[in-house]
């Protein structure tokens, strides 16, 4: 079987014959904008963790559809649960008719949000993107406010007001002008936090220069919510220190201000919890609002937005909802996929593979002056390259080498950070310990052969 394979190139290189064919087809038939990424993968199936392009070849995909596959590929009782509702009705608008699996994932998620308070409410959209800026109507409406506080190396979209939240605007050129009301804070980035820094010294640094918008461009009173990555994505797997986030739960209670955590990337058992913002609720710090997306539904697309009934309840009718949001067929994947990570323990899958791996990307850092960091939580991990240890000069060049050597040889790799200098690892969860160990023998064999 595909999912329990190894990874195999048997077309000597790749893209094989049939890829370049279907490659051809895609570069005159799609827009440019979508054809410009450095891999020829032609998918023609996925099971488990590994990947199979159209010439046979296999892959272990670390990469994992950029955090949708946490579940794996093609989950048998996924499929089912969709062919079974697929039977019954396709669609069904819930702002004008009720379906029952719409009303069931919400009291799922309700049941499992770390928001803060006590009765939660959830409703559904189709992508992260949309899970964020419904989470912000929801900020602006319970508070009465305009204006929102983001981070430096945040990723939230690319709407128009997800683009103008998003740090890097390679993902926003040409595509303005974006809404006012929206400022930027620095992300607590501890391992270029200013040189002799602590830890503790750092994250001081950081809340004051987030304190020093309320003086110098958005007034607390004004301020509806800070939005944060509770461990940043595109931004270069960073996670947001548990130090910082009290403080910064300090500062929206003290202001009336609602705390959004993005959980679109590192939530639904990435990060080894359920949401990774648990682990702030531990701390005494909750968010108000908890927007995910991507493996909930293990690739049908859908995204939620969770928090406690009054600030749900302060949205105005007819300002949330969409034709295809909460669809039952996505739905129905998403309770499927929920049931499956619950009852197999998919948070445990997430640290046993977090440990194992972070272990030897650490022992990878030892060895080799081109790995400056190693960072992240549970499942979730980044690591950063740099020209050299001392300096930290970022190095996406090698990353770039990198990322092509290891293609060659059947591993899926994909890059992050602002300077692209950061491997992230993001693969599916179902991965067995034999593909995890090809996996780190590929990517260290990469290493090498691009010192």
């Amino acid at each position: 079987m595909l999912r329990d394979s190894l990874p195999e190139i048997v077309t000597g290189s790749v893209p094989g014959a049939k890829a370049k064919t279907l490659l051809d087809r895609r570069d005159e038939a799609v827009p440019k904008g979508l054809c410009g990424s450095n891999y020829p993968i032609c998918m023609a199936r996925g099971e488990g963790a590994m990947l199979e392009d159209v010439d046979g070849n296999r892959f272990l995909d670390w990469i994992g559809g950029v955090g949708v596959l946490n579940i794996g590929y093609s989950r048998p009782e996924v499929v089912e649960a969709v062919k079974v509702q697929a039977e019954k009705y396709f669609h069904g608008i819930f702002n004008v008719y009720v379906h029952e699996g719409y009303v069931k994932l919400a009291e799922m998620f309700n049941e499992t949000v770390p928001c803060k308070g006590e009765k939660m409410k959830t409703y559904f959209a189709n992508s992260g993107a949309e899970a964020d800026e419904n989470a912000i109507k929801i900020a602006k409406a319970y508070t009465g406010r305009d204006n929102i506080i983001c981070f430096s190396g945040a990723f939230h979209g690319r709407t128009n007001l997800t683009m103008a939240l998003t740090a890097k605007k390679a993902y926003a050129l040409g595509m303005g002008p974006f809404p006012s009301g929206i400022y930027r804070a620095e992300y607590p980035y501890l391992y270029r936090a200013p040189k002799g820094y602590s830890e503790e010294e750092a994250i001081q640094y950081y809340i004051d220069k987030l304190l020093k918008l309320f003086d110098e461009a958005a007034p607390a009173s004004d301020v509806a919510a800070i939005i944060i990555e509770p461990l940043q994505g595109e931004g270069g797997f960073i996670p947001a220190p548990i130090e910082f986030v009290k403080k910064l739960r300090k500062i929206c209670d003290d202001n009336g201000i609602m705390l959004i955590a993005d959980e679109v990337q590192c939530g639904n058992c990435r990060t080894g919890k359920y949401f990774t913002s648990e682990y702030w609720k531990e701390a005494g710090a909750a968010p108000d609002i908890i927007a995910t997306a991507k493996s909930m539904g293990a690739g049908v697309p859908i995204s939620a937005i969770s928090a406690r009934e009054e600030v749900m309840d302060a949205a105005p009718a007819g300002t949330i909802g969409g034709t295809y949001c909460g669809n039952p067929l996505a739905c129905a994947a998403a309770i499927k996929t929920m049931e499956i990570m619950k009852e197999e323990d998919y948070c445990a899958k997430s640290l046993h593979i977090g440990s194992v791996v972070r272990k030897a990307f650490e022992k990878m850092k030892e060895k080799y002056d081109i790995i400056g960091d190693v960072r992240g939580i549970g499942g979730m991990l980044g690591v950063e390259f740099v020209k050299d240890k001392e300096s930290k000069e970022p190095n996406p060049e090698f990353v770039s080498k990198l990322v092509q050597t290891a293609l060659q040889k059947g591993l899926l790799l994909e890059n992050a950070g602002s300077c692209g200098n950061v491997i992230r690892f993001l693969a599916p969860l179902c991965m067995t310990e034999e593909q995890m160990e090809a996996g780190l023998k590929i990517f260290e064999e990469s290493i090498l052969a691009n010192l």
